[in-house]
């Protein structure tokens, strides 16, 4: 699997900046209701499926600790755990500032965040494998995220560690705007499918 090289929104020209922040807003606006158990979980078996054909045991696998309404998975991060895997969950920076990433145990306090996030009271990790959220994403692997660039510039520092995008198929779009330095993620999982990105 191939690590994306991604670009800051701040390099957006303003027109593309415009319509990403419009698409952004429209997303936002008719967000579906937070997903069935069963789509959650079928998610959740198919990213773990994904992280133990592609990475081996021991590794540090970095996932997301929720916010309301969003995917949770703290079910895959403790089956990741029993597995043998490292769990690194993001500690989110100031803006401006790629994300920093911090070990997670089943019992681990968490330390509130900025943008009400949360994050493990444990030693920081670099990543050997991403999971990264979107708000939408299209065929071709293009993400839209939510506007920060956080993991823009996390992927760009981490290159090239190999990432994986996830979702729920019904944020798929047809088009995510794009520019010239936009480079899409190699792969996208659902609940439905895992998707090799521009095949």
């Amino acid at each position: 699997m191939v690590a994306p090289h991604v670009s800051s929104p701040d390099s957006d020209p303003p027109v593309l900046a415009a319509a990403k922040a419009d698409l952004r807003r429209r997303l936002m606006a008719g967000r579906a209701p937070p997903a069935a158990a069963h789509a959650r979980e079928a998610l959740c078996r198919r990213m773990l499926g994904c992280v133990r054909d592609a990475v081996p045991a021991g590794a540090a696998v970095a996932a997301v600790w929720p916010l309301p309404g969003e995917i949770d998975l703290r079910a895959l991060c403790a089956h990741l755990h029993d597995d043998g895997y490292r769990v690194l969950l993001p500690e989110t920076p100031p803006r401006g500032q790629a994300l920093r990433f911090r070990l997670w145990r089943p019992g681990a306090r968490m330390v509130p965040g900025r943008f009400g996030t949360a994050h493990p009271d444990g030693p920081a990790g670099r990543p050997d494998f991403v999971f990264v959220p979107l708000l939408a994403f299209d065929r071709r692997g293009f993400r839209l995220g939510y506007g920060g660039g956080y993991y823009d510039r996390t992927l760009a520092g981490l290159a090239p560690v190999p990432a994986m995008g996830y979702g729920l198929a019904a944020q798929e779009v047809p088009e995510v705007p794009t520019g010239r330095h936009d480079i899409p993620l190699p792969v996208v999982v659902t609940e439905r499918e895992t998707i090799r990105c521009g095949a």
